[in-house]
């Protein structure tokens, strides 16, 4: 069986979209936030364009909202049909068939097999985490795929421990299918003025539909977080980091960088909003350090101004957003 690719990229030479440039505050997100960004910029398609959805972010009692670009937002703006991959027999086998069909899929596998979390989960901890299959060849044992903040391969023992061909891994009938989805590319994608007022009709849905409150609801919670983090050990802190500060100050700083590409399509009068946003963006990384220091230390302070200068920033850009759009 001959390999098939999507797309003709090479990990040596592919350079990922400013919004995973060193001098991010956030560089990574989320998994599939990540991923769609790399797989859009792939299509050449402006992931900038598609990111009003950040305006919806909430808190959901226990973690801030684990954002994603909507699937219809992508289709309203992108033409892009995005459909669960039905899996029952090999998931390599589906890939190959869905790219010959023009299609990308988008697949839960384990980071213990993928080279680029080296230093995280690489060959150390098993984490869930969604990759985007553009070139496979399974006689030759190689996967060319979109995650986190580029384009990377896998080859040989990697390839066969994502696909579960390992010897160890056969016969075991008490492992799920995983998850996956496949990209369809069957509609128009919107550009120039036309792609703007679709944007901007986004942005006042999703306006119309935000929580109100949200970071209010976080100070509410925020002292017994306080109380959990002092009776935990730094491992957990790491994951509550994760759910906490960097889907905050993550979400903001792409709402930053979205009100920034409005302004480069004429919206002016928005400099204050993304100033906001990038105080959110700074302020929830500098949280996140104070608290990584009092988990260790297992001394923990006053964080009333850190948290009122964010809740001043969160709300003065919403809230600006939706005098003008909502």
């Amino acid at each position: 069986m001959s390999g098939v690719r999507l797309l003709a990229l090479d990990p040596a030479t592919y350079r990922a979209h400013a919004l995973h440039a060193p001098d991010r505050i956030w560089l990574e997100t989320n998994c599939y936030v990540d991923v769609w960004i790399e797989v859009l910029h792939a299509f050449g398609l402006e992931p900038l364009a598609a990111l009003p959805f950040t305006i919806g972010q909430d808190f959901e009692g226990d973690h801030f909202t684990f954002f994603k670009f909507p699937l219809e937002d992508l289709r309203t703006l992108f033409g892009l049909s995005v459909q669960e991959l039905a899996i029952y027999d090999t998931v390599e086998g589906h890939a190959v068939e869905q790219i010959r069909r023009g299609r990308m899929p988008l697949v839960e596998v384990d980071s213990f097999y993928l080279p680029d979390t080296r230093g995280t989960a690489y060959r150390q901890g098993h984490v869930k985490s969604t990759i985007a299959i553009n070139a496979i060849d399974i006689d030759a044992r190689t996967l060319g795929y979109f995650h986190n903040t580029s384009y990377h391969l896998v080859t040989g023992e990697d390839f066969d421990g994502l696909f579960r061909r390992l010897p160890m891994q056969q016969d075991r009938p008490d492992v799920l299918f995983p998850y996956a989805e496949f990209v369809k590319r069957d509609g128009r994608a919107l550009s120039g003025r036309a792609l703007l007022d679709a944007v901007l009709a986004l942005m006042k849905d999703h306006l119309a539909r935000r929580p109100a409150g949200a970071f209010a609801a976080f100070r509410a919670a925020f002292p017994g977080h306080l109380d959990m983090l002092a009776a935990r050990p730094m491992a957990y802190f790491h994951l509550y980091a994760f759910n906490i500060m960097r889907q905050l100050g993550a979400n903001f700083e792409l709402l930053g960088s979205h009100v920034q590409w409005l302004a480069g399509q004429g919206e002016a009068g928005l400099d204050g909003v993304a100033a906001a946003c990038h105080q959110v963006a700074e302020g929830a990384k500098a949280l996140q350090f104070q608290l990584a220091r009092a988990v260790n230390r297992k001394k923990f302070g006053d964080y009333t101004e850190s948290l009122d200068g964010l809740e001043r920033a969160h709300d003065l850009a919403l809230g600006t957003l939706a005098r003008r759009y909502g």
